[in-house]
């Protein structure tokens, strides 16, 4: 029988395939906004813009009404006034090349091979989804490529940088706070540890297991409660390591210092409308939220902004958890965490979706090894669960905005399937992925998919 012939992708051709894909939507995009009414162009992007115009008049950005973003993005995109007013989709295009290349050496890192890597990496670069919402100007791969490169740097032990990168990306956006505790766990003992740490580790390690709860001399051992309690102790008390330390005061000292900045220039309207605005926020909009018909129905009530608040709680708690479990396989556990608070929400729309997508050509591979979540098996079912509630999401939402349909009611009953949908793909995953920490002995990384086919 004649052998199918392979059509594999150099990483050179892939690249040179988005780049064309992302053309072919940039010049789609220009014709639909010139000559039909509903346009191509994020509504976001026409904030960003207006807002850098107010820049180069010498007035504050926020001058813009629902400017909700750092000022750096709007000195970012003053080329929209000078040069032409695409400039920052073509930023945003550029991001996305650059997360590629970022996934394409993380990827290498962990000992895939280069042909390997280009598949998974395609789910990225080929993505209709991603290059969509980038071409149509929302500024998510700027944040998606800071997050990723502070984890490259942090891969690569260059954590003084990674932690610059990490303490501005959340100045540009607060939702990779997320990822503290998870970065804060990959710093263990392993990171950057050396032969005799390692050795030490070891021998504390036989010395506990020859005491078996009791103490070396022989006296008699504590109550299991005590136990507990002092263990505890002293877990936290060794979680507070230096290099742990220096992390937090290099990233949070970033981060105060660009944040410190903007207040100095913009005083509290930054403060409130970049941050705090956030906190309290009431989006009575249709958006893909389980909590969206709640906000809707006490938009005017008092105790409206008390629910908005709460529901960070659930989220906040399942993100802290999932951080303290899988921090060690920081992309993996990265993915969860994302597609959790996105799950979890009090407002979520689709460029939300780009936060997890940046993580998915990593997560992919720690499937590839159990049958049951092959794309044959479970995999599929997962697809079509998360595209099938959108699209019956998507379908009611046209009934509203365009129809002017009173659908709420419908569309209440699809963010809980929705909702209901990703509970379960996230309970897969956990449930069925290889969990594959980065590091191993002495500090190395771990060649995980370096002999998986």
């Amino acid at each position: 029988m004649p052998r199918v012939p392979s059509f594999d992708l150099s990483f050179r051709q892939l690249v040179g395939a988005s780049v064309a894909l992302h053309l072919v939507l940039l010049a789609y995009g220009h014709w639909q906004d010139t000559h039909l009414v509903v346009k191509y162009t994020d509504i976001d992007y026409v904030v960003f813009s207006d807002a850098s115009r107010y820049l180069t008049q010498g007035l504050s950005p926020y001058t813009r009404a629902t400017y909700r973003y750092t000022p750096l993005l709007a000195w970012m995109l003053t080329p929209n006034i000078y040069l032409h007013e695409s400039f920052g989709k073509w930023v945003f295009t550029a991001a996305d090349l650059l997360t590629g290349v970022l996934i394409q050496r993380i990827l290498r890192l962990r000992g895939m091979s280069e042909s390997r890597a280009v598949k998974f990496n395609a789910i990225w670069l080929l993505n209709p989804i991603v290059a969509n919402i980038s071409t149509r100007g929302n500024a998510e791969s700027v944040i998606g490529v800071m997050v990723l490169g502070s984890f490259y740097l942090i891969m690569k032990k260059r954590t003084g940088w990674g932690a610059f990168l990490y303490g501005l990306s959340v100045h540009f956006k607060t939702y990779p706070i997320i990822y503290s505790i998870a970065l804060l766990v990959l710093m263990d003992g392993q990171y950057g540890s050396s032969q005799e740490s390692t050795a030490a580790s070891t021998l504390d390690e036989k010395n506990q297991d020859i005491s078996g709860g009791h103490s070396i001399s022989g006296s008699r051992a504590k109550s299991p409660r005590r136990n507990v309690v002092t263990r505890t102790i002293k877990d936290l008390i060794d979680f507070v390591t230096w290099r742990r330390v220096q992390f937090g005061l290099v990233s949070g000292g970033w981060f105060f210092l660009i944040t410190g900045l903007m207040y100095h220039m913009y005083g509290y309207e930054f403060l409130f409308e970049t941050y705090l605005y956030h906190i309290t926020r009431k989006d009575h909009r249709h958006n893909f939220s389980f909590w969206f018909y709640n906000i809707y129905l006490t938009f005017t009530s008092p105790t409206g902004t008390l629910v908005g608040v709460l529901t960070f709680v659930p989220q906040l708690a399942l993100v802290l958890a999932i951080g303290c479990c899988f921090g060690k396989d920081i992309f993996f556990c990265a993915f969860l965490q994302t597609f959790a608070f996105v799950a979890w929400n009090k407002v979520c729309t689709a460029q939300y979706f780009m936060w997890y997508i940046v993580f998915l050509p990593l997560l992919i591979p720690n499937l590839a090894t159990n049958p049951r979540m092959s794309l044959k098996s479970q995999g599929w079912k997962m697809l079509l669960g998360w595209a099938v509630t959108q699209g019956l999401w998507l379908s009611q939402a046209y009934n509203l905005e365009f129809l002017g349909q009173n659908t709420f009611w419908n569309l209440f009953l699809a963010s809980g399937l929705m909702f209901a949908t990703n509970v379960w793909i996230l309970v897969e995953l956990i449930s069925g992925a290889d969990y594959e920490p980065i590091f191993g002995d002495r500090g190395l990384i771990r060649r995980v998919w370096a002999t998986r086919a």
